[in-house]
């Protein structure tokens, strides 16, 4: 039985040593691609924001008709519309300009692994926003919440690994790695 267990052992390191830096890389290219394409859809060109977004913003995530139980309502409740040029609208396109923003420069970031568990643990902000603000049900939570949450989770908690500029420049040395 020791030897079965010594050669588990064996296995698992093999597995470790040579996989464990391998599936970080894919797993910071898997959190990316959601979030890229995504931001991609905010923007017409270099430095464009399709300004059809902030309808999504405002009207689909912001003040959904029918109301979304739970979800955070920001218009007017008994109208669902805002009081024109008001603070609220400003803010609510702002955010939507920001959030064009992160969904790009994050997973780019992701992919080079720079700075990467800033990326991941600003990815896993958005999706916690999402799920608990916009569309906070258990369907969206298990499909396809939970999908972005567990990756994004992996990869601020294990780091980059060695395929990334964060290891190359020494901003993460992998303390704790298996040898």
């Amino acid at each position: 039985m020791i030897a079965v267990f010594n050669l588990y052992r064996s296995a698992t390191d093999l597995v470790t040593r040579y996989l464990d830096d391998l599936s970080l890389l894919a797993l910071r290219i898997i959190g990316a691609k959601v979030f890229f394409e995504s931001g991609l859809t905010k923007w017409n060109g270099w430095f464009d924001f399709n300004e059809q977004k902030y309808d999504l913003f405002l009207y689909e995530f912001f003040c959904p008709d029918p109301v979304r139980a739970g979800a955070l309502q920001l218009c007017n409740p008994e109208t669902l519309d805002y009081e024109e040029g008001s603070f609220m609208v400003r803010a609510i396109e702002s955010l939507a300009f920001m959030a064009g923003v992160m969904e790009i420069l994050l997973p780019i970031l992701l992919v080079l692994g720079l700075f990467t568990r800033l990326g991941a643990l600003g990815l896993l902000g958005m999706t916690l926003f999402i799920q608990l603000a916009v569309f906070p049900t258990w369907d969206h939570w298990w499909n396809p919440a939970v999908w972005w949450a567990v990756v994004l989770f992996a990869v601020f908690a294990r780091g980059p690994g060695v395929f990334s500029i964060d290891r190359l420049v020494g901003l993460d040395r992998g303390v704790g790695r298996a040898a």
